[in-house]
């Protein structure tokens, strides 16, 4: 290695993302449902309860739109059109029976999530049971999740916004395992470089750079005054089993996620096959 690709190295190892929190303002607040009017006031109680944090946060508008009458997809997306809130709340198969296609969020949840550029969060169904004890009662454990942590401000700070004070903000990095030995493979067959020096370096590497950004993270909100804790969790690993494990064993009330990508149509990354196997958790979607 030249001495200039040694400093640029070094250089390059020296940098740092450093956290910038970004403005989170949720000042209106829609809920589609599709419940008899019997239910409605059961349901908007739930979601204010759950999300009580927001009324420490400065207390939104709430409006609700929806029956028990069917309704379409277009009706929803010209419904978040018109009221405009700053946050979408809904549940798993809505206009559906629920657990009926386990492969899916249901077909109104899954256009909305990729149709509006607003945050839907979305509910285990009101309908289901099962629930773990720790369900909708607050968002005092709150874990963001994607396949790229550092430098992901805008991810982080609705996480801390949606975190309840006194409560933890978990900042999950699974680095996909099966993808680094693809690397670690192709580097074995090229005889000039070490294997296991580069499996060492590389895996460190991976790691460090979202370990030191959540660092940024935690100095970060301390600096503001926050009132919140922030645990790390960062490993090598498989995406989905090992997420699925974190959110159980931490008993996470709510995962922060990114679902759009600029690329496709389809949600992004990580994201469907979470939300499709974390049935009993609510899914706040970026």
């Amino acid at each position: 290695m030249s001495t200039l690709d040694r400093f640029e190295s070094v250089f390059n190892a020296a940098s740092r993302e450093v956290f910038a929190r970004q403005p989170v303002e949720i000042d209106r607040v829609l809920l589609v449902h599709d419940l008899p009017e019997s239910k409605r006031d059961d349901f908007l109680y739930l979601a204010k309860g759950f999300l009580s944090v927001l009324e420490a946060r400065g207390g939104p508008e709430w409006e609700m739109f929806g029956s028990d009458t069917p309704f379409g997809i277009r009706e929803v997306l010209d419904a978040v059109e018109q009221a405009k809130p700053d946050l979408v709340v809904t549940y798993r198969d809505l206009h559906g029976a629920a657990g009926e296609w386990p492969q899916s969020l249901g077909r109104h949840v899954d256009v909305l999530t990729q149709a509006t550029v607003t945050p839907v969060l979305v509910l285990p169904c009101p309908v289901r049971g099962n629930m773990p004890g720790h369900a909708l009662q607050n968002t005092d454990r709150v874990m963001a999740v994607t396949d790229h942590l550092a430098g992901d401000h805008r991810l982080v700070s609705h996480a801390a916004h949606f975190t309840r004070d006194g409560g933890t903000l978990f900042l999950a990095h699974v680095e996909d395992d099966t993808v680094f030995e693809r690397y670690i493979t192709a580097i074995g067959k090229i005889p000039d470089l070490d294997t296991e020096i580069a499996r060492e370096e590389i895996r460190v590497r991976l790691l460090e750079d979202p370990m030191e950004y959540i660092e940024s993270c935690r100095a970060g909100l301390a600096r503001e005054g926050s009132q919140i804790k922030v645990e790390s969790r960062v490993k090598l690993g498989h995406f989905l089993s090992d997420y699925r494990e974190l959110v159980e064993e931490n008993e996470i009330d709510l995962l922060v996620m990114y679902t759009k990508d600029e690329e496709q149509l389809a949600m992004h990354g990580i994201a469907y096959p979470l939300a499709v196997e974390l049935r009993s958790t609510p899914l706040l979607m970026l």
